[in-house]
């Protein structure tokens, strides 16, 4: 595996990740929040998401998360790949997840946002890593 820095460097933020799945008519990218337990990276969404009825027809996905900072003159990637399995709801791993993206104090979240996106929330998906490659590729100004 190409690692030139420890992958959580850069999955411990709070990013988005870039999901590329398969369809019959061909490749497909969405964005997704994620939280990344080595070996494993969760993803969540709805069971009517495209995304999640493409990962239950056929598991292959790729998922990319960059770290970039113009100013700093970072630029670091993380490439995982691997195979996305359906699991049920699991609370905690939920919870884990969405403090990363809207903090700890649930009381502090919006309430129309709660309602909207994250009550709908019944699909968890447990990407299995079988590869993760680490590029470094900043710049200094």
């Amino acid at each position: 595996m190409d690692r030139a820095f420890s992958p959580e460097l850069v999955l411990s933020k709070p990013l988005m990740a870039h999901l590329a799945s398969v369809s019959p008519e061909g490749p497909r990218h969405s964005p997704v929040w994620f939280l990344w337990e080595s070996p494993v990276l969760w993803l969540i969404g709805r069971s009517t998401d495209g995304f999640v009825r493409r990962l239950c027809a056929d598991a292959r996905c790729a998922v990319g998360v960059v770290d970039f900072d113009a100013g700093a003159g970072r630029l670091r990637h993380v490439g995982i790949r691997g195979t996305a399995e359906l699991r049920p709801m699991d609370e905690a791993i939920l919870a884990r997840l969405l403090s990363r993206y809207l903090g700890p104090e649930r009381a502090c979240w919006r309430a129309d946002f709660v309602t909207r996106v994250v009550q709908p929330l019944d699909a968890l998906l447990r990407v299995s890593a079988q590869s993760v490659i680490c590029r470094e590729q900043s710049y200094f100004r």
